[in-house]
């Protein structure tokens, strides 16, 4: 095998695990992110669990995070919860940082 080859082989096991990393870390987020909301509900346990796995499968409404931030938005205005959107967005993002994290901690354990 050349050099080349070694090289592409590289980039393109680099990417795959790039990609890994961001779709774990995103569905990660949107768990953290929907466990932060229930506990704003005053969900627990189970029922905390649960909605939680709500949230992950609302990002696969359409393209982009605008529906999770909608579907928690809704949530939290039904159960009169009073959170600002800009609140929302901060935990939202942040909480990005901190999956990423784990995931790469998680697979570099493997």
């Amino acid at each position: 095998m050349s050099t080349f080859d070694r090289r592409e082989k590289a980039e393109e096991t680099k990417h795959a695990r790039d990609t890994e990393v961001k779709f774990k870390a995103n569905a990660r987020r949107n768990k953290l992110f929907g466990l932060w909301v229930a506990e704003l509900l005053g969900m627990k346990g189970e029922t905390a669990e649960a909605y939680a796995k709500e949230v992950v499968l609302a990002d696969f409404d359409e393209p982009g995070h605008e529906d999770v931030v909608r579907k928690v938005k809704g949530d939290l205005g039904k159960a009169k919860v009073a959170v600002s959107e800009h609140d929302l967005l901060r935990k939202f993002d942040g909480l990005l940082a901190v999956a990423t994290e784990q995931v790469q901690s998680e697979l570099a354990k493997k």
